[in-house]
């Protein structure tokens, strides 16, 4: 079978390694539709050429880069015409523009298209984007959740076609692993990972680190809006020399960084529309035994699981204290280390997303062949 998996995500290297996954598949003929850049608040991240092999890389250009909703790839039509694949696996929530453009563009070739979503609150959009939902429901083959909160958002929202729960990319075990057998003498290292806005809690782990008392480092990795206002308020509490922003990383570099940390935290805050809907930096800490400390925000205490310590969001009392905790308790520190090694083993590689991912598409694939094919109309 020959699929066409698009993802603007896919930007990151790191991603790349789900491909070469799926690619190892002696039925799955490969294609991935890429932009040369995704833009966000600011923020251009180019691609990443790092995992290549067994598949086809097509670069296209994105109509309005940067615009979360109104994004596409304009080129897609001749691109469906040219490599006629059997199924296209849109890696995009429904009530996007490049969705539904895709879904359009796919049924009217009698395609089966698939889509992704991370959403994990039900929200009502306005036309047109509530139309283009609604098309995308009904027209698309099938869906992959991100989340079994996500997978129960588009039952609340009427979608009622099939639906899997798979994180849409994982991690390389080999690449994010344990490095050191000791840790290395110094401050004890408390980190941070991704964007710089408001709803990441990094004001409330500057609040928390504020009041350790002891030999601590703060690392934060990543950029964003919220740079400036960080830096003001480790001024204004006198603990600049003690906090490190690193600024964005290329994703080849992440475990190397990872690995010369004690802890990870990701102190997310709830948002009327917006709750956190994974947390990759958690998994990827997981993954290199480094233990991690998160909120209650959204997807955060399900992704961890036993493997960390979980605290109110917006606490940074709380935060405070589970850090010390860390910091005082070694043992604890090594077992939830080696559980989320173990976690993410189980159920975050992407040798297992792409494995799952495969098995979607073969029945999928299937489905659609049973059914017949979709109706090649026009029109929504």
């Amino acid at each position: 079978m020959k699929v066409l998996l698009a993802s603007k995500a896919l930007v990151v290297g790191a991603y790349q390694r789900k491909l070469e996954e799926i690619a190892r598949f002696p039925d799955v003929e490969l294609l991935a539709l890429v932009p040369p850049s995704w833009r966000e608040r600011g923020h251009e991240t180019r691609l990443e050429r790092l995992h290549l092999d067994g598949y086809e890389l097509i670069v296209s250009p994105l109509a309005v880069n940067g615009n979360f909703h109104l994004f596409f790839f304009p080129d897609l039509p001749g691109i469906l015409d040219r490599y006629r694949p059997d199924l296209v696996h849109f890696d995009e929530e429904a009530y996007n523009l490049a969705t539904f453009l895709a879904v359009l563009q796919a049924r009217r070739r009698s395609i089966p298209a698939l889509f992704f979503t991370w959403q994990n609150l039900v929200r009502s959009y306005p036309p047109p984007f509530s139309w283009m939902e609604r098309y995308v429901f009904r027209a698309a083959t099938g869906a992959i959740a991100g989340t079994a909160s996500a997978h129960d958002t588009l039952r609340a929202k009427a979608y009622n076609g099939p639906i899997a729960t798979i994180p849409q990319f994982g991690v390389d075990p080999d690449r994010f692993a344990r490095r050191a057998a000791e840790r290395r003498p110094g401050p004890f290292r408390i980190g941070f990972g991704g964007r710089l806005v408001s709803e990441k809690g990094v004001a409330v782990l500057i609040d928390a680190f504020a009041q350790l008392a002891g030999d601590f480092r703060l690392v934060i990795l990543g950029a964003g809006p919220e740079e400036g206002a960080i830096r003001a308020r480790t001024r204004q509490l006198g603990i600049e020399d003690r906090v490190e922003l690193v600024g964005a990383l290329p994703s080849g570099k992440m475990p190397d960084r990872l690995q010369d940390l004690d802890i990870v935290v990701l102190p997310s805050l709830s948002r009327p529309n917006w709750i956190e809907q994974f947390g990759r930096i958690l998994v990827e800490a997981m993954a290199c035994e480094v233990p991690v400390i998160g909120s209650t925000c959204g997807e955060i205490p399900d992704v961890v699981g036993d493997a960390g310590i979980i605290v109110p969001e917006g606490d940074a009392s709380a935060l405070a204290s589970a850090i010390e905790r860390m910091a005082e308790d070694s043992n604890l520190r090594a077992q939830l280390g080696q559980r989320g090694r173990q976690r993410v083993l189980r159920d975050f590689t992407h040798a297992r997303i792409a494995e799952r991912t495969v098995a979607v598409y073969r029945e999928t694939l299937s489905r659609s062949i049973r059914s017949g094919p979709a109706t090649n109309s026009s029109t929504p």
